[in-house]
């Protein structure tokens, strides 16, 4: 289909169903969404010129996984946000099947995106294409088509590139299945963007020592973070613990030492990025200031997504907060980002038991808490956290089975910061040492109860809608 048709059908998709996406009740205050539409993986995130640049993966047409676009954000400090022309749409031969998702790099001062062309075939087969394309002055993308086929000994799914500089050389990860159906993260080189050596595999299943891990790695984002190279990925195919790895996929990340002459990455083990409901391919940027900074989809592949209410509406999916990133011995931690206290209303202090305390407000809000003793969280009775002294426990009924699920997180509970936006809920675990992200689904006028025996002191703000130019 020629980009001019797929242009006039997302804009005739975005004009027809905006009023009734925007009238959703559960529809965000403040978090990234789209205008219409199935959104997913945050893309081609990058300070440009003074400004974040936040693309993302985008069916516009539909509340459906199908042939991606990337739409496009910017902004001048991660709170206030202006919708950008379209970065990519699936128009060529060598992304029929969407324009997968992928990095964005500042080459000599002209912003150029790396991502994925899928095309799949007829028979059941697929390839992919590692692409690239280069903004204009207008704002648009003029593509430079594919850089990268698909590599020998690994099978069609191949895709994600996130790409760096380091000593005057590009590098590339890439996740990818090989020909025994086992995930792997591969390490590429280029002196230009465009022509590619593939170094080899440097982390996956059956590799490092690390054992059968899963049948297929998306998403690797790879960095350093003090004197610790960082390896951001998901892995798909892990089996369900009782208390870790219990979403349809995971996210994690492991720490250690990229040895790039020797093609090897040597590393510890592998630690969830969030132990919530809602998760999935996050990626970063490294801001101006120093700041290694974290965007996620609050979303997984294959869940409840179908089932979730927005649907209806016309639109799904949100981002994650901006987080902020840093490293305390072979663990990360998150926080959210700074520039999020612009939204902060009037503050009002709370002191005393949890069950005496009143019920407040959680539409648009932001709770910071610290607690001695056990204590129970109840959002609009629709979401549940317990704390006890062996952690935390959240729990909620499956939007498709109606059956409870639970997720955990295991540690002394001494602070609590919680970021509520109508239809999620993020809890970092003291000072960001863990996170539970999740969407919930509540009544008009949510508010969040307390109950059980612990001392509370808390302080509420209520958080300031962020209208997106």
């Amino acid at each position: 289909m020629s980009e001019s048709r797929l242009l006039n059908q997302a804009l005739r998709a975005v004009l027809s169903g905006q009023p009734r996406a925007a009238a959703d009740r559960h529809r965000p205050a403040w978090h990234l969404a789209p205008t219409v539409g199935l959104m997913n993986d945050p893309n081609g995130f990058i300070q440009f010129n003074g400004r974040y640049v936040l693309c993302y993966q985008w069916n516009p047409l539909a509340c459906a996984h199908g042939a991606k676009f990337w739409g496009q954000w910017s902004s001048a400090d991660l709170v206030h946000w202006r919708h950008e022309p379209l970065a990519l749409a699936p128009a060529e031969e060598y992304e029929s099947h969407g324009c997968y998702s992928g990095s964005a790099v500042d080459n000599q001062g002209v912003l150029t995106l790396v991502y994925t062309g899928n095309v799949k075939f007829a028979d059941g087969g697929r390839t992919a294409w590692q692409c690239l394309a280069e903004q204009q002055s207008d704002g648009s993308f003029r593509k430079l088509g594919p850089v990268l086929a698909l590599p020998e000994g690994y099978t069609g799914h191949v895709r994600d590139p996130k790409v760096w500089q380091h000593d005057g050389q590009w590098y590339m990860v890439l996740g990818a299945q090989d020909q025994q159906l086992q995930g792997k993260v591969l390490l590429l080189r280029s002196a230009d963007l465009h022509d590619w050596t593939l170094l080899g595999e440097i982390a996956g299943s059956r590799v490092n020592g690390l054992g059968d891990f899963g049948y297929m790695w998306e998403c690797p984002d790879l960095f350093t973070l003090d004197d610790s190279d960082v390896l951001l990925v998901c892995p798909q195919g892990l089996p369900a613990e009782q208390y870790r790895w219990r979403n349809t996929f995971q996210s994690g990340y492991f720490c250690g030492t990229l040895d790039y002459p020797g093609v090897q990455y040597r590393h510890g083990d592998f630690h969830e990025l969030d132990h919530g409901f809602e998760f999935y391919a996050p990626q970063t940027t490294l801001a101006d200031d120093g700041r290694r900074l974290l965007i996620g989809w609050m979303g997984i592949p294959d869940g409840d997504e179908f089932a979730q209410p927005t649907r209806e509406h016309g639109w799904m999916h949100t981002m994650t907060c901006p987080r902020e990133l840093t490293l305390h011995g072979d663990r990360l931690r998150q926080r959210p980002v700074r520039e999020l206290q612009q939204l902060r209303g009037q503050e009002t202090q709370l002191r005393g038991i949890a069950e005496n305390l009143p019920a407040v407000d959680i539409g648009s809000a932001e709770l910071e808490l610290t607690l001695t003793g056990s204590c129970h969280f109840s959002f609009a009775d629709t979401l549940h956290l317990s704390a006890d002294r062996h952690g935390l426990t959240l729990r909620r009924h499956n939007l498709r089975s109606g059956e409870e699920e639970t997720r955990y997180w295991h540690g002394e509970v001494r602070q609590l910061r919680i970021l509520c936006d109508r239809s999620s809920v993020e809890i970092f675990i003291n000072d960001g040492d863990a996170v539970m992200s999740s969407r919930y689904f509540p009544q008009p006028e949510p508010r969040l109860r307390l109950t059980g025996n612990a001392q509370i002191t808390l302080r509420h703000w209520r958080l300031q809608q962020c209208v997106i130019e």
